[in-house]
């Protein structure tokens, strides 16, 4: 069997100058990896391609896959779990909940009162200008307030070790099914890796996503339905709708299932009609009414937008919230953490830079080759120019395209997300990740799930993590610590203001996957 010393010459071959999760130094694993690590170390190379054949295996049979070039695949589970200690944890947990309460009241503001546009905080035409901004959501107000009731907010770790918020997550994020499942295949596959460490658990996601929906129901609804809306079978996230609604035990529904009528929803059953008071929405705003938007939608509901209107449903997440997804607003997030709730951000941005400005703009294209290029509406790594690894004519396209319309890029400088020893065809290699935790807000309190969502980019030097570009996933584990209460009462309450701010100044359908 091999020895630790042997493996660790594997596991810690890190040439880059990423931050390394496991390893402070060749051969020094972390104070939090060091019995980890020892376990692994008892495993022959071997052992750990079968244990990895058998989560693939695990996956198949349990349906968890995920489509990637026109073929349905098991989901890629790494079997070197990624771990964070319960001290980051508490700080990221904050940070995360700091941050949606700040992206609800932007949302609340901007379809309402827009005092945000008064103040000088954001200018009124980058949010009008935006993709997705969502002119019906005006007038639909939720009755507690909730716009977000989930979010995954991306989180990276920088070259020296500092978590960065990369882009939000707040119309319809996907893949905490993913979060689930590693965690039941990992506890079946390699139990011993648990004996050692106090492990915050994810089961009670669903709990948690139910009772926000139950209390983002109309008022004087003492038992709301509740449904989760799909687009169907050939969606990219099917599974986890699936998995949703049967965890939260309610039904799962199309479009054709549902219609609405004297501006209430209801939904068709063997038994005849039956009221509809939440939809937990899997449906991409530009699809979910054909009154309201694309008029050639078969998988939306003809009526949704004015039965929300009239108070009668609740649409979860709200119409509207992509404008929060826009890269370009993304830049001013933090200046809507000190206008909103006159703090400080717990979690700072990857530095972004407006190329709407003329000597921002002049300044990167004159460098193009050291930046990331984003549109500001993509998803899933559509469309992003990573510059370091472009070649000499996609820079110039990407160059033709941003003084065409500055408006629809940002440019990021190029950070070395943080590596992670991952299981490859030639070994054990070090592999660049990011992380998506999971927020639900039920009005009350944000709770963030423990752990979330750690992708992985499999290719050598890849940076671009999503699951559409071959990317796979860990298992993350939050570790608890006694000195750190559970995550459960470590809430954020609400700390919304009254909106008595002086002024500042400007700063520096489910398709696919978000």
């Amino acid at each position: 069997m091999a020895s630790v010393t042997q493996v660790s010459m594997v596991f810690d071959d890190d040439s880059s100058a990423a931050w390394n999760e496991m390893f402070s130094a060749p051969g020094s694993p972390r104070p939090i990896y060091e019995r980890l690590f020892a376990e692994l170390g008892r495993y022959q190379p071997a052992e750990l391609r079968q244990r990895s054949e058998q989560l693939s295996h695990t996956f198949s049979e349990r349906g968890v896959t995920f489509a990637h070039s026109g073929e349905e695949r098991p989901f890629p589970l790494d079997v070197v779990p990624r771990l964070i200690g319960a001290m980051e944890w508490d700080h990221l947990s904050r940070g995360i909940g700091q941050r949606v309460h700040a992206l609800e009241a932007f949302l609340a503001d901007i379809y309402g009162e827009g005092r945000i546009f008064a103040e000088g905080v954001i200018p009124r035409s980058v949010v009008t200008s935006s993709p997705y901004f969502c002119r019906p959501a005006f007038a639909v107000d939720p009755p507690n307030g909730v716009r977000i009731t989930v979010a995954g907010i991306d989180i990276v770790r920088d070259e020296i070790g500092n978590f960065r918020v990369l882009e939000d997550n707040v119309r319809i994020p996907s893949g905490v099914s993913y979060v689930i499942e590693n965690r039941r295949a990992m506890t079946q596959t390699f139990a011993s890796l648990f004996s050692d460490h106090r492990v915050h658990p994810v089961d009670s996601y669903p709990a948690h996503l139910f009772t926000a929906l139950r209390a983002a129901a109309p008022p004087n609804q003492s038992d709301p339905v509740i449904v989760v809306l799909s687009p169907g079978v050939h969606n990219a996230a099917y599974f986890e709708h699936v998995l949703l609604a049967r965890m939260m035990g309610v039904e799962l529904v199309e479009g054709r299932d549902l219609l609405c009528r004297s501006n209430h929803v209801y939904m068709r059953t063997t038994n005849g009609e039956r009221p509809v008071h939440v939809i937990y929405r899997r449906v991409d705003d530009d699809w979910l009414d054909p009154l309201q938007f694309l008029p050639d939608s078969t998988i939306g509901v003809a009526g949704l937008v004015n039965c929300a209107r009239s108070g009668n449903v609740v649409i979860s997440n709200g119409i509207g919230n992509g404008v929060a997804d826009d890269k370009l607003v993304y830049t001013y997030v933090p200046e809507f953490i000190r206008f909103y709730l006159s703090e400080e951000p717990l979690i700072e941005n990857v530095e972004t830079y407006r190329l709407e400005d003329d000597d921002v703009r002049h300044e990167v294209l004159g460098s193009l080759a050291s930046y990331v290029v984003k549109p500001v509406d993509s998803s899933g790594g559509k469309g992003i120019i990573i510059g370091p690894q472009a070649d000499e004519k996609t820079l110039a396209k990407t160059a033709e395209a941003v003084t065409e319309s500055p408006r629809n890029w940002i440019a990021q400088r190029t950070v070395s997300l943080s590596t992670h020893p991952t299981l490859v065809d030639d070994g054990v290699s070090p592999r660049h990740i990011d992380l998506r935790p999971f927020a639900v807000n039920d009005g009350e309190e944000v709770w963030v799930l423990p752990g979330g969502l750690t992708r992985v980019a499999l290719g050598e030097g890849e940076l671009v993590v999503n699951s559409s570009r071959g990317g796979g996933s860990k298992d993350t584990w939050v570790l608890t610590d006694e000195s750190i209460p559970l995550s459960e009462s470590r809430v954020i309450k609400q700390r919304l203001r009254n909106f008595n701010f002086s002024p500042r100044q400007d700063g520096n359908v489910g398709r696919g996957d978000q």
